[in-house]
């Protein structure tokens, strides 16, 4: 298993100081979702993307993933259609760059909307959207990784999407807090994801105090998530991706800095790995 952290944990940090850091502490691989503390447009941001990408290598790190912000799970079909294009630009980024991995999101549909659309038609509608996206994934040689997250936080249901895309280009990423969020247990993911888990994104929380729904993120092993179970069933499973370390000070800026938590979490990590 190789170690990484995502841009997400530093919005502060220049690409330089990601980079710096990153050898610094030990890291194999960095996970671009923030370039200059903004989330990355694959054709505005292209040119930033190439140059941090070249500087990471140059600097003996990989780039493992490149995350999107693809959400196909929206009952308007021009939206699914602008996600879809968004994706394509991505899929060629990718293949130029030769970054093997794109995260996607199922998202959540508009609680607004009534009726609901059935759990059934929302499935639909990523299936489709993902089988299009393998079409252009397959030959420039990237995976399309569906994360555990929103309304696709469950595992078996993220299992129900490729079972229905059918393509070696679209596979699972397990983010480790949401499906265990959902009740699902390491073993039921396991099964559930089994040969299909392309990138896991590690994180740690706390279950909402009484009467609140808010999982408090906290430092690795501080938490209630079994991040420990999790990385020992990898290994067990010969499992040599990326473990990504999904520090999300962007989103939360309350958490503690990125010079506390990044050295903190290899250091755990790699323990746990020993």
């Amino acid at each position: 298993m190789k170690l990484a952290f995502s841009t997400l944990a530093c919005p502060r940090w220049s690409i330089e100081q990601v980079v710096e850091n990153a050898v610094r502490l030990g890291y194999d691989g960095i996970e671009l979702r923030l370039l200059d503390g903004e989330v990355i447009d694959p054709v505005k941001d292209a040119i930033k993307v190439r140059q941090a990408i070249a500087l990471a290598r140059d600097n003996g790190i990989d780039v493992c993933t490149l995350d999107t912000s693809c959400r196909f799970n929206q009952h308007d079909p021009q939206v699914r259609e602008a996600h879809l294009t968004d994706l394509f630009n991505w899929i060629d980024l990718a293949h130029e760059q030769e970054v093997p991995i794109l995260r996607v999101f199922g998202g959540a549909v508009s609680k607004d909307l009534s009726p609901q659309p059935s759990e059934e038609q929302q499935n639909e509608w990523m299936i489709d959207a993902l089988r299009r996206g393998a079409e252009r994934a397959d030959p420039a040689d990237v995976i399309v990784a569906l994360e555990t997250h929103d309304a696709f936080s469950s595992a078996l249901r993220v299992r129900t999407i490729l079972q229905g895309v059918n393509s070696p280009s679209v596979a699972a990423l397990w983010d480790s807090q949401h499906p265990y969020r959902v009740g699902e247990s390491v073993e039921q993911i396991l099964e559930a994801l089994d040969g299909h888990i392309a990138h896991v994104h590690v994180k740690d929380a706390r279950k909402p105090a009484p009467g609140s729904s808010v999982w408090e993120l906290v430092l690795m092993g501080e938490g209630d998530v079994p991040v420990r179970e999790i990385l020992a069933a990898l290994k067990k499973q010969n499992y040599e991706g990326y473990v990504s370390v999904e520090w999300e000070k962007k989103w939360h800026p309350e958490i503690p800095e990125p010079e506390v938590a990044l050295p903190q979490h290899i250091t755990w990590l790699k323990s746990a790995l020993a």
